[in-house]
């Protein structure tokens, strides 16, 4: 099982500040702490990062993962996940499948992930965790659908892949709240850390 992990978007809602690359109340950046939980809990995993922001760049190999780098072109996120994918089929030919996370989403556990790619493993398709009913992050894709998302494209990642087999989706009720806390605003920092049970870091 392979993860990807999408750091490339331009945060344009969180103000002139890079979002990625600010602190959360641990003062772990936000893109840190979500990458470290993907791998934690898997150690083979990708990266897509803008070609111009080195500092996240050289923190994600750091921390052990593959990096790609995507141009000023790149704009849209399934830019992002297309790249990633092809990059990820380079690494291993027998892949079981994919488990997608976002970059500003850093209160995802470990466990929660790892929960997602077993079920993935284990029943293929599409496995979605869920919170109190409301499915969020990360998603998983069995090795089934690589050429669907190498076809992917717009800003909706792969949200039409899912729509287009919803009889594939497994819905994985967890109890992890960091499931639905994606980081769009300096206001949402606040909001999300009074809220969520912040996860342990991996260090």
């Amino acid at each position: 099982m392979i993860g990807i992990l999408l750091a490339a978007g331009f945060s344009r809602r969180f103000g002139t500040a890079n979002k990625l690359l600010h602190n959360l109340p641990d003062g772990r950046a936000i893109a840190i702490a979500a990458a470290e939980h993907l791998i934690t809990a898997l150690p083979v995993s990708v990266a897509v990062v803008r070609a111009d922001n080195t500092i996240l760049s050289d923190a994600l190999k750091a921390l052990g993962f593959h990096v790609v780098h995507c141009d000023a072109n790149a704009s849209l996120m399934a830019d992002s996940l297309v790249m990633a994918v092809q990059y990820a089929s380079t690494l291993s030919l027998t892949t079981k499948g994919y488990v997608i996370a976002l970059a500003d989403m850093p209160y995802i556990a470990p466990t929660t992930i790892q929960a997602v790619a077993n079920q993935l493993s284990h029943l293929g398709g599409i496995v979605i965790p869920t919170f109190e009913g409301k499915r969020g992050h990360p998603v998983g894709f069995s090795a089934n659908y690589h050429d669907a998302l190498l076809r992917l494209s717009g800003d909706e990642g792969a949200k039409s892949i899912v729509k287009t087999h919803a009889d594939a989706v497994t819905l994985l009720a967890c109890e992890d709240a960091g499931i639905l806390a994606d980081i769009d605003t300096l206001a949402d920092l606040s909001n999300f850390a009074d809220k969520v049970a912040q996860p342990l870091s991996s260090h």
